[in-house]
């Protein structure tokens, strides 16, 4: 579902902050991507969406270059980004809708996406409610159900987690397995290494630009926790 191939991206001075990637997730896999601060996790998954251009190899999605074919590649996934900031004056369906014209979403199944969306998510009383109006975590939550109503079949996230609170923590794990059982696969990134440790099924961990491991959460983790593997990995 995607593969990266020889990724790098250079910033100025000729800084990589990404440096020969390379990976591949299969359809169905949940994948936590893990890294210190400054390590090239938000680059990497920019990149992915197509908001960032870059000198270097290829990022494929289900097959489309994202360079050479992005509309075909934007078409098949969602990108969520670490700060939710979407049009503040419109209203929380409006901006929705929106959504769904850009994907070109059947209009009886995106309302009936939005309405299952929005009360898992405890939004359904303030749809009509400009966005300007939310707090960070229902902008969060406004930014997830777009981000779902035209059911991707490659989800990227960045630190989807924060800002929520516990319930809709937990609603976006479910919603994740049941994506990935239905065939789409999921990368995200978090500081969150406990949610990594008993979601994902695959672990990527990135140090100054390079990933340092991939693998399988078991066989990453043998007998320690993630945040022993992570500091092992960092110190050494």
């Amino acid at each position: 579902m995607l593969k990266i191939i020889n990724f790098s991206k250079s910033y100025q001075k000729g800084i990589k902050a990404c440096d020969d990637l390379n990976l591949t997730i299969a359809a169905g896999d949940l994948f936590g991507f893990v890294g210190h601060n400054g390590a090239g996790k938000t680059t990497l998954l920019k990149s992915i969406a197509g908001i960032l251009d870059f000198e270097e190899g290829d990022i494929l999605i289900d097959g489309h270059s994202i360079k050479r074919e992005p509309l075909e590649a934007k078409r098949l996934l969602a990108y969520i980004p670490d700060n939710p900031d979407i049009y503040e004056s419109l209203t929380g369906i409006q901006y929705l809708n929106f959504i769904g014209d850009v994907y070109q979403v059947e209009i009886g199944k995106r309302q009936r996406l939005i309405d299952e969306y929005a009360r898992t998510f405890e939004l359904i009383n303030v749809l009509n409610d400009q966005i300007s109006s939310y707090s960070h975590g229902m902008k969060q939550k406004i930014v997830i159900i777009g981000a779902l109503i035209h059911e991707p079949k490659l989800l990227i996230l960045d630190e989807p987690f924060v800002g929520l609170d516990p319930i809709s923590s937990h609603a976006l794990k479910q919603i994740f397995k049941a994506m990935c059982e239905r065939g789409c696969a999921i990368f995200f990134s978090t500081h969150v290494l406990e949610v990594v440790e008993t979601l994902c099924h695959k672990i990527a961990i990135i140090k100054k630009g390079k990933l340092i491991t991939v693998g399988t959460t078991p066989d990453i983790l043998g007998d320690k926790t993630l945040e022993n593997v992570f500091l092992d990995l960092q110190n050494s």
